[in-house]
């Protein structure tokens, strides 16, 4: 095999920081047992949509459980860039609410560790593409 333990290691372990992490943080959207999550919402944010900061994050809730999910399943590529746009733009919320700078931080910081995720799951399926060619290619 041409996956290395150690890639293999650090995939998994992000794939499932990044599925279960979301889907967690999705979940505590509607119960709120974590932390009261409409505080963390941008007054500025609140006044362009149209509906109550409890909805609002509860539609924020359900596209983490969709991403995490999807992580966990396997869709680790794809959705890895798309929790690192997310993560990103909760960055920019927090950041527009001129508190929660600590937040944000993190936030880049996981939206940097998603990116990985996403690339390693790259670097792991290009290897296993090769291996899986390289098995099929009739002996000379």
């Amino acid at each position: 095999m041409l996956v290395s333990r150690e890639l293999n290691a650090g995939y998994w372990a992000l794939r499932i920081a990044f599925g279960i992490g979301p889907l967690l943080a999705g979940l505590d959207k509607f119960t709120n047992i974590l932390v009261n999550w409409e505080k963390y919402l941008s007054p500025a944010i609140q006044r362009m949509v149209p509906i109550s900061a409890a909805t609002f994050m509860h539609i924020v809730g359900g596209i983490e459980i969709v991403v995490g999910l999807a992580i966990l399943f396997g869709a680790s590529r794809i959705f890895g860039y798309i929790a690192m746009l997310w993560l990103w733009a909760i960055a920019v919320n927090l950041i527009s609410t001129g508190t929660y700078y600590d937040i944000a931080v993190r936030d880049i910081l996981l939206g940097i560790g998603a990116y990985a995720l996403a690339r390693v799951t790259e670097a792991r399926h290009s290897v296993i593409y090769v291996e899986h060619r390289e098995e099929r290619r009739p002996a000379a």
